[in-house]
């Protein structure tokens, strides 16, 4: 019993070793990074002072009124899992 102590603690202890992957570890997150600089077409966009080119105001208001107004009403509720058949008078 004490042997089979001591080798689940030594296996235990063995867990707390250094870092077996150094060259994973050092590289960690990069393809995170290099995913979100590749979808961002203008890093430096923030620091533009022209207004978007393309849409006149009144597009723009109604753009803006429609997606605020989304917010009013909760989305009709659907049943994406069927898990009991088929629904209504069809079962029967």
């Amino acid at each position: 019993m004490k042997k089979a102590f001591v080798l689940v603690l030594l296996g235990l202890l063995w867990g707390c070793a250094s870092s077996p992957t150094p060259n994973y570890d050092l590289r960690f997150g990069d393809a995170v990074r290099e995913a979100r600089q590749r979808m961002t077409l203008n890093p430096n966009a923030g620091s533009n002072p022209d207004p978007i080119a393309g849409m006149d105001g009144r597009s723009g208001k109604e753009a803006v009124g429609r997606y605020q107004d989304s917010f009013k009403e909760p989305p009709p509720v659907t049943n994406v899992i069927n898990i009991g058949g088929a629904l209504g008078a069809a079962g029967k």
